[in-house]
């Protein structure tokens, strides 16, 4: 039986800087592997939620030589947690300064849950500049997706993290979630914001994985993490990420000359299935892996195989 890949050795990024947006933002990049190798750039999800050093290792660093960033408003970026001049649209914009600046002309795009939002917004926009799409834990961030996270699905599943998620908020408010947290988290009340962000936040990270996974999990929880990732994540999502109901898929002939790969964990929660398959089916040409006995989070072992079995196979590495 052949033994599932796993991520590469750490390694540190080689070069990185601020990339000034011009309206406000200073995005921070990194780059990682050998310079001069196959372009790629790495796609966080959340939104909100950040470049780790362990992105990195997802791609072969002598075939590769990946750009890293933290988007608008988290991780490394500045002013944290701002929502001014924040949108989809904006990072789409990023993006392409980003290729610009490392002179790739075309280049490999690997992006995970919001990540894959991100990444199908890119390139449904820039065809021509995508060599490659790697997709993880698709989410086309429709009304139908949404509902089912954060007002009612899920949370058939998870009844007691459900429970937790709801508590910040009064009964007579709970028929629109996304919107009462949207009043505490932009709000002046900073105890009431740091509550309800430690709640949004960590009802991601406890039903991400199909097992339990406190490694995974308990950063969710961190206060500081929290409150860029509630705040970003709740802005983008109430605004459904300034797309039109349905546009990603409906798109998808634009992906049409670009080779890809889906993978998607059968027991995904955030992210049915069903839009996994959905975009298998609007676009044929990319290779679909829907792993059994997984859920949402890169780490886990099919969907990590998965993964890097296409950065491998999309660099000519063989076996």
């Amino acid at each position: 039986m052949t033994a599932l890949r796993t991520l590469y050795p750490e390694i540190e990024a080689y070069d990185s800087g601020f990339l000034d947006t011009g309206d406000g933002h200073s995005v921070y990049w990194e780059r990682a592997g050998t310079k001069g190798a196959k372009p790629a750039v790495f796609l966080h999800g959340g939104p909100g939620g950040g470049i780790s050093p362990s992105h990195r290792r997802l791609f072969d660093p002598k075939l590769y030589d990946v750009l890293l960033f933290d988007q608008r408003g988290c991780g490394r970026s500045t002013p944290n947690a701002s929502l001014d001049n924040n949108t989809t649209w904006h990072l789409v914009a990023d993006i392409e300064r980003l290729r610009e600046m490392v002179g790739a002309e075309r280049w490999q795009v690997f992006g995970g849950s919001w990540g894959s939002t991100l990444a199908l917004a890119y390139a449904e926009t820039h065809p021509e500049r995508v060599s490659e799409l790697v997709l993880r834990g698709i989410y086309t961030l429709t009304e139908a997706e949404l509902a089912w996270y954060y007002q009612f699905g899920v949370s058939e599943m998870f009844p007691d993290k459900w429970e937790r998620f709801v508590a910040p908020i009064p009964e007579d408010e709970r028929h629109d979630m996304m919107g009462a947290y949207r009043r505490r988290l932009t709000g002046s009340d900073r105890e009431k914001q740091v509550e309800a962000a430690i709640a949004w936040s960590s009802w991601e990270g406890q039903t991400i994985t199909l097992l339990p996974e406190p490694e995974t999990s308990d950063r969710f929880g961190e206060a500081d993490f929290a409150i860029a990732f509630a705040r970003i994540e709740n802005h983008y999502f109430v605004h459904a990420g300034w797309l039109e109901e349905g546009q990603l898929l409906r798109d998808a002939h634009k992906l049409q000359d670009i080779p890809g790969t889906i993978v998607h964990g059968r027991y995904d929660m955030p992210c049915p299935a069903r839009y996994a398959w959905q975009l298998h089916k609007a676009w044929p040409r990319a290779d679909f892996r829907l792993v059994e006995g997984a859920g949402h989070a890169y780490s886990e072992p099919g969907i990590l195989d998965a993964l890097i079995a296409a950065t491998d196979r999309y660099a000519g590495k063989i076996g």
